[in-house]
């Protein structure tokens, strides 16, 4: 994981190792602490009161990528060694970035179901990640992977929770390796009454890659991890006309950020970005960001860095653990205004 300069003591306890519904909650009813990005003022509530804090006219953009069970059990042949395969990121159709453990020689074939296999092609330059080429490609990949993969989880994650858990209600495109979480908290009805209430949503894609390496001495920064992004022309057209009447673009999560930032700074509307965006960044689209509670030095705080001073964004965080907010994809919300 790549690291920020912003340190804080994180108790374990505050880790959240189950999914609001197995704590007795809606998904939609997880604790939400709001800062005010100008006054620096927090505001503690709940997700499902977001309208109290958007205006009519406001935009939201939510990514709909959906996670794919990336965590897959192989045997290598010939040597008939037990290989956990870490998908980390597509490459293309048939090939992807994967972490191996144990690794395994280039050129040796991994078998993981009775249709599906791999060849491993190369290791990737300075990293533990090696290229792997599936002998499908497309949905009939997708569907082998479905068919036996497991979702990524961290130490903190105490149960093997079901794929389901590790989706928001709207995805729709495949290609995450970790849940785009800020999308989480959101109902469809919840959706909906901010649509009646005069609030905007719309989507883009941004399949995301694999953030931690299973070793502390692999540091990924942002720009040495490459994900793949889509914005429509028809969403672009829309974030213009909301800030040329005077509202606000809502970007839900990191990754909704990253895309739309790199689009605006590119003029490419799809492609890989390993944008890296921190205080000294000049934000073309989002005037606020929804996202979730990060750990201790992770990139993400560089990211908020934009939205706010590291001095307030540190000071609010210290709010967070005092009120006993919950972190990581099965927490708490963030909304920065």
């Amino acid at each position: 994981m790549a690291v920020s300069t912003m340190d804080f003591h994180l108790p374990p306890e505050l880790n959240a190792s189950h999914p609001p519904e197995k704590r007795g909650l809606r998904r939609d009813h997880v604790r939400m602490m709001v800062l005010d990005r100008f006054s620096g003022k927090i505001r503690h509530d709940s997700f499902y009161n977001l309208l109290h804090y958007l205006q009519p006219g406001d935009l939201i953009i939510l990514n709909n990528s959906r996670t794919i069970p990336a965590v897959l059990q192989a045997t290598a042949q010939p040597s008939g060694t037990k290989v956990e395969v870490r998908l980390a990121r597509r490459k293309c159709e048939d090939t992807w970035e994967a972490l191996l453990v144990p690794s395994i020689d280039a050129g040796c074939t991994i078998f993981l179901s009775n249709e599906l296999s791999a060849t491993v092609v190369s290791e990737k330059e300075n990293s533990p990640l090696t290229l792997i080429q599936f002998n499908k490609r497309g949905t009939d990949l997708y569907n082998g992977i479905y068919a036996i993969g497991e979702p990524v989880r961290y130490e903190y994650i105490e149960h093997a929770w079901e794929l389901d858990f590790y989706q928001t209600v709207f995805a729709s495109h495949p290609g995450s390796v970790e849940m785009p979480s800020a999308g989480r908290a959101f109902s469809w009805e919840l959706l909906f009454k901010l649509q009646r209430n005069g609030i905007q949503a719309d989507f883009i894609q941004l399949h995301t890659g694999l953030s931690y390496l299973l070793d502390d001495k692999w540091h990924q920064t942002p720009k040495e991890n490459d994900e793949e992004y889509c914005v429509s022309e028809s969403v672009m057209d829309r974030i213009f006309k909301t800030k040329a009447a005077g509202k606000r673009v809502i970007a839900v999560g990191t990754t909704v950020v990253r895309a739309l930032e790199t689009a605006a700074s590119t003029g490419k509307l799809s492609g890989e970005t390993n944008l890296y965006i921190d205080a000294n960044y000049p934000m073309k689209m989002a005037d606020g960001i929804l996202t979730g509670f990060h750990e201790p030095k992770a990139s993400h705080l560089d990211m908020l860095s934009a939205f706010v001073s590291q001095q307030q964004l540190l000071s609010a965080y210290h709010q967070a653990i005092a009120s006993s907010y919950l972190w990581h994809e099965f927490g708490d919300m963030n909304l920065i205004v």
